[in-house]
Protein backbone atom coordinates (compact mmCIF):
# COMPACT_ATOMS: atom_id res chain seq x y z
CA UNK A 1 0.00 0.00 0.00
CA UNK A 2 3.04 2.57 0.46
CA UNK A 3 2.60 2.29 -3.14
CA UNK A 4 -0.48 4.04 -3.27
CA UNK A 5 0.51 6.33 -0.46
CA UNK A 6 3.40 7.55 -2.57
CA UNK A 7 1.21 8.15 -5.86
CA UNK A 8 -1.32 10.67 -3.96
CA UNK A 9 1.75 12.46 -2.35
CA UNK A 10 3.43 12.97 -5.58
CA UNK A 11 -0.29 13.41 -7.32
CA UNK A 12 -1.21 16.09 -4.51
CA UNK A 13 -0.09 18.90 -6.26
CA UNK A 14 -1.40 18.03 -9.95
CA UNK A 15 -5.12 17.35 -8.71
CA UNK A 16 -6.46 21.62 -9.50
CA UNK A 17 -3.19 22.11 -11.79
CA UNK A 18 -3.34 19.18 -14.55
CA UNK A 19 -0.62 18.52 -16.44
CA UNK A 20 -0.71 16.66 -20.08
CA UNK A 21 2.61 15.15 -19.89
CA UNK A 22 5.44 12.99 -17.88
CA UNK A 23 7.99 15.25 -17.43
CA UNK A 24 7.46 17.01 -14.08
CA UNK A 25 9.13 17.14 -10.55
CA UNK A 26 8.04 14.53 -8.56
CA UNK A 27 8.42 16.65 -5.24
CA UNK A 28 7.85 20.07 -4.59
CA UNK A 29 7.77 21.95 -1.16
CA UNK A 30 3.73 21.58 -0.86
CA UNK A 31 3.50 18.32 -2.02
CA UNK A 32 1.82 16.68 0.84
CA UNK A 33 -0.89 13.74 1.47
CA UNK A 34 -4.11 14.05 0.95
CA UNK A 35 -7.69 12.05 2.31
CA UNK A 36 -6.20 9.05 -0.16
CA UNK A 37 -3.81 8.11 2.40
CA UNK A 38 -5.46 9.14 4.96
CA UNK A 39 -8.11 6.78 4.41
CA UNK A 40 -5.46 4.03 2.62
CA UNK A 41 -4.51 4.15 6.23
CA UNK A 42 -7.68 3.66 8.21
CA UNK A 43 -7.92 0.59 5.42
CA UNK A 44 -4.82 -1.04 6.53
CA UNK A 45 -5.33 -0.75 10.13
CA UNK A 46 -8.54 -2.00 9.86
CA UNK A 47 -7.14 -4.97 8.50
CA UNK A 48 -3.97 -5.04 10.98
CA UNK A 49 -6.36 -4.80 14.24
CA UNK A 50 -9.69 -6.37 13.09
CA UNK A 51 -11.11 -2.95 13.25
CA UNK A 52 -14.92 -1.87 12.02
CA UNK A 53 -14.54 0.09 8.72
CA UNK A 54 -17.40 2.57 9.84
CA UNK A 55 -15.97 3.56 13.07
CA UNK A 56 -11.94 3.77 11.92
CA UNK A 57 -12.57 5.68 8.85
CA UNK A 58 -14.76 8.49 10.73
CA UNK A 59 -12.35 8.37 13.38
CA UNK A 60 -9.17 9.17 11.12
CA UNK A 61 -11.08 11.37 9.30
CA UNK A 62 -11.49 13.42 12.24
CA UNK A 63 -8.40 13.36 13.16
CA UNK A 64 -6.74 14.51 10.05
CA UNK A 65 -9.21 17.04 8.58
CA UNK A 66 -8.57 19.40 5.42
CA UNK A 67 -7.21 17.08 3.51
CA UNK A 68 -9.30 16.87 0.62
CA UNK A 69 -12.14 14.94 1.25
CA UNK A 70 -15.30 14.45 -0.92
CA UNK A 71 -18.48 16.81 0.26
CA UNK A 72 -21.10 13.78 0.48
CA UNK A 73 -18.12 12.21 2.37
CA UNK A 74 -17.07 14.38 4.68
CA UNK A 75 -20.53 15.27 5.64
CA UNK A 76 -21.17 11.41 6.28
CA UNK A 77 -17.87 11.29 8.79
CA UNK A 78 -18.89 13.96 10.64
CA UNK A 79 -22.20 12.78 11.30
CA UNK A 80 -23.84 10.40 13.46
CA UNK A 81 -24.96 8.21 10.83
CA UNK A 82 -23.61 5.16 9.52
CA UNK A 83 -25.47 4.19 6.40
CA UNK A 84 -23.89 4.39 2.92
CA UNK A 85 -25.33 7.22 0.50
CA UNK A 86 -24.68 5.55 -2.75
CA UNK A 87 -21.87 7.14 -3.93
CA UNK A 88 -20.06 5.78 -7.47
CA UNK A 89 -16.97 8.19 -6.52
CA UNK A 90 -13.74 6.93 -6.78
CA UNK A 91 -13.10 7.11 -2.79
CA UNK A 92 -13.93 3.36 -2.81
CA UNK A 93 -11.34 2.20 -5.45
CA UNK A 94 -8.27 4.35 -3.95
CA UNK A 95 -8.10 3.37 -0.02
CA UNK A 96 -8.83 -0.26 -0.62
CA UNK A 97 -5.09 -1.35 -2.22
CA UNK A 98 -4.53 -2.86 1.41
CA UNK A 99 -6.86 -5.44 0.73
CA UNK A 100 -5.69 -6.54 -2.61
CA UNK A 101 -1.98 -7.13 -0.63
CA UNK A 102 -3.55 -9.02 2.87
CA UNK A 103 -5.73 -11.42 1.88
CA UNK A 104 -4.72 -14.75 0.43
CA UNK A 105 -7.84 -15.70 -2.58
CA UNK A 106 -9.12 -14.11 -5.46
CA UNK A 107 -12.63 -14.90 -3.63
CA UNK A 108 -11.41 -12.95 -0.11
CA UNK A 109 -9.97 -9.75 -1.56
CA UNK A 110 -13.25 -9.28 -3.62
CA UNK A 111 -15.50 -9.93 -0.53
CA UNK A 112 -13.25 -7.51 1.74
CA UNK A 113 -13.04 -5.00 -1.15
CA UNK A 114 -17.55 -5.04 -1.32
CA UNK A 115 -16.66 -4.82 2.64
CA UNK A 116 -14.87 -1.50 2.48
CA UNK A 117 -16.30 0.39 -0.28
CA UNK A 118 -20.02 -0.43 0.35
CA UNK A 119 -19.93 1.35 3.64
CA UNK A 120 -19.83 4.61 1.65
CA UNK A 121 -20.39 3.51 -1.98
CA UNK A 122 -22.89 1.33 -2.38
CA UNK A 123 -23.59 2.05 -5.67
CA UNK A 124 -22.73 -0.96 -7.86
CA UNK A 125 -20.04 1.28 -10.07
CA UNK A 126 -18.87 2.14 -6.00
CA UNK A 127 -18.49 -1.64 -5.70
CA UNK A 128 -17.46 -2.63 -8.87
CA UNK A 129 -14.26 -0.11 -8.86
CA UNK A 130 -13.21 -1.11 -5.65
CA UNK A 131 -13.09 -4.45 -6.33
CA UNK A 132 -11.20 -4.29 -9.60
CA UNK A 133 -8.55 -2.81 -8.20
CA UNK A 134 -7.91 -5.23 -5.16
CA UNK A 135 -7.92 -7.62 -7.83
CA UNK A 136 -5.64 -5.73 -10.01
CA UNK A 137 -3.14 -5.12 -6.87
CA UNK A 138 -3.78 -9.11 -5.65
CA UNK A 139 -3.28 -10.56 -9.27
CA UNK A 140 -0.11 -8.58 -9.55
CA UNK A 141 0.99 -9.69 -6.08
CA UNK A 142 0.36 -12.92 -7.21
CA UNK A 143 2.87 -13.02 -10.05
CA UNK A 144 0.53 -12.67 -12.97
CA UNK A 145 1.46 -10.72 -15.87
CA UNK A 146 0.26 -7.55 -17.43
CA UNK A 147 -1.91 -9.55 -20.12
CA UNK A 148 -3.87 -12.10 -17.25
CA UNK A 149 -4.09 -8.82 -15.23
CA UNK A 150 -5.58 -6.62 -18.51
CA UNK A 151 -7.93 -9.63 -20.12
CA UNK A 152 -9.81 -10.77 -15.90
CA UNK A 153 -10.46 -6.71 -15.27
CA UNK A 154 -11.71 -6.59 -18.44
CA UNK A 155 -13.73 -9.73 -18.11
CA UNK A 156 -15.38 -9.14 -14.85
CA UNK A 157 -15.83 -6.00 -14.42
CA UNK A 158 -16.66 -4.77 -18.20
CA UNK A 159 -13.75 -2.27 -18.25
CA UNK A 160 -12.26 -0.73 -21.67
CA UNK A 161 -8.43 -1.74 -21.04
CA UNK A 162 -7.79 -1.45 -25.05
CA UNK A 163 -7.21 2.06 -25.22
CA UNK A 164 -4.00 4.20 -24.87
CA UNK A 165 -2.96 6.61 -22.70
CA UNK A 166 -2.08 8.74 -26.12
CA UNK A 167 -5.55 7.70 -26.90
CA UNK A 168 -6.99 9.06 -23.72
CA UNK A 169 -5.13 11.95 -22.38
CA UNK A 170 -5.68 15.41 -25.04
CA UNK A 171 -9.48 15.31 -24.44
CA UNK A 172 -9.65 13.55 -20.66
CA UNK A 173 -10.44 15.43 -17.58
CA UNK A 174 -10.98 15.45 -14.31
CA UNK A 175 -13.54 12.89 -13.20
CA UNK A 176 -13.98 11.68 -9.53
CA UNK A 177 -16.54 8.54 -10.55
CA UNK A 178 -14.75 5.07 -10.69
CA UNK A 179 -16.21 4.76 -14.21
CA UNK A 180 -14.77 7.43 -15.75
CA UNK A 181 -11.38 7.06 -13.29
CA UNK A 182 -10.41 3.65 -12.60
CA UNK A 183 -9.77 2.28 -16.00
CA UNK A 184 -7.65 5.04 -16.85
CA UNK A 185 -5.40 4.33 -13.69
CA UNK A 186 -5.36 0.87 -14.45
CA UNK A 187 -4.58 1.49 -18.19
CA UNK A 188 -1.50 3.45 -16.70
CA UNK A 189 -0.03 0.91 -14.62
CA UNK A 190 -0.31 -1.57 -17.88
CA UNK A 191 1.19 0.51 -20.02
CA UNK A 192 4.24 1.67 -17.49
CA UNK A 193 7.65 0.20 -17.94
CA UNK A 194 8.30 0.18 -14.04
CA UNK A 195 7.04 2.26 -10.91
CA UNK A 196 7.98 5.66 -11.44
CA UNK A 197 6.94 5.44 -14.82
CA UNK A 198 3.53 4.19 -13.63
CA UNK A 199 2.87 7.03 -11.82
CA UNK A 200 4.07 9.61 -14.09
CA UNK A 201 1.35 8.32 -16.60
CA UNK A 202 -1.11 8.12 -14.55
CA UNK A 203 -0.31 11.77 -13.78
CA UNK A 204 -0.30 13.17 -17.42
CA UNK A 205 -3.62 12.37 -18.05
CA UNK A 206 -4.46 15.30 -16.41
CA UNK A 207 -7.78 14.11 -14.27
CA UNK A 208 -7.97 13.51 -10.73
CA UNK A 209 -4.16 12.77 -9.86
CA UNK A 210 -3.19 12.51 -6.73
CA UNK A 211 -6.35 9.82 -6.72
CA UNK A 212 -5.63 7.95 -10.17
CA UNK A 213 -1.80 7.88 -9.32
CA UNK A 214 -2.95 6.19 -5.66
CA UNK A 215 -4.74 3.73 -7.77
CA UNK A 216 -1.84 3.30 -9.94
CA UNK A 217 0.36 3.48 -7.42
CA UNK A 218 -1.28 0.22 -5.31
CA UNK A 219 -0.95 -2.02 -8.69
CA UNK A 220 2.71 -0.82 -9.57
CA UNK A 221 4.02 -1.80 -6.39
CA UNK A 222 2.36 -5.10 -6.10
CA UNK A 223 3.80 -5.88 -9.54
CA UNK A 224 7.13 -4.44 -10.00
CA UNK A 225 7.32 -4.78 -5.89
CA UNK A 226 10.59 -2.59 -5.93
CA UNK A 227 9.93 1.25 -5.77
CA UNK A 228 13.09 3.68 -5.51
CA UNK A 229 14.35 4.46 -2.14
CA UNK A 230 15.02 8.18 -2.93
CA UNK A 231 10.68 8.22 -3.76
CA UNK A 232 10.34 6.41 -0.32
CA UNK A 233 11.81 8.20 1.58
CA UNK A 234 10.38 11.73 0.00
CA UNK A 235 7.57 10.37 0.84
CA UNK A 236 7.91 9.39 4.46
CA UNK A 237 9.69 12.41 5.31
CA UNK A 238 5.52 14.00 4.56
CA UNK A 239 3.72 11.64 6.46
CA UNK A 240 3.00 11.60 10.43
CA UNK A 241 4.38 8.82 12.50
CA UNK A 242 1.49 7.54 13.24
CA UNK A 243 1.14 6.86 9.53
CA UNK A 244 4.79 5.38 9.36
CA UNK A 245 4.30 2.84 12.44
CA UNK A 246 1.10 1.34 10.17
CA UNK A 247 2.69 1.09 7.08
CA UNK A 248 5.70 -0.47 8.76
CA UNK A 249 3.20 -2.99 10.59
CA UNK A 250 1.42 -4.08 7.49
CA UNK A 251 4.27 -4.12 5.40
CA UNK A 252 6.00 -6.40 7.58
CA UNK A 253 2.69 -8.49 8.42
CA UNK A 254 1.59 -9.18 4.65
CA UNK A 255 4.91 -8.71 2.61
CA UNK A 256 7.47 -9.36 4.58
CA UNK A 257 9.67 -6.76 4.42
Amino acid sequence: MLGSIIGDVIGSVFEFNPVKTTSFPLFCEVSTFTDDTVLTIAVAKCILDDCEYVPTLKDFTLRYPGQGYGHHYYQWAISDNAHPYNSFGNGSAMRVSPVGFAFQSRSQVLVEAEKSAKITHNHPEGIKGSQAVALAVYMARQGESKGEIKHEINKVFGYDLSRTIEMIRPTYHFDVTCQGSVPEAIIAFLESSNYEDAIRLSISLGGDADTQACITGGIAEAFYKDIPSDIVEETRARLPEEFLTIIDRFRKKYLGL
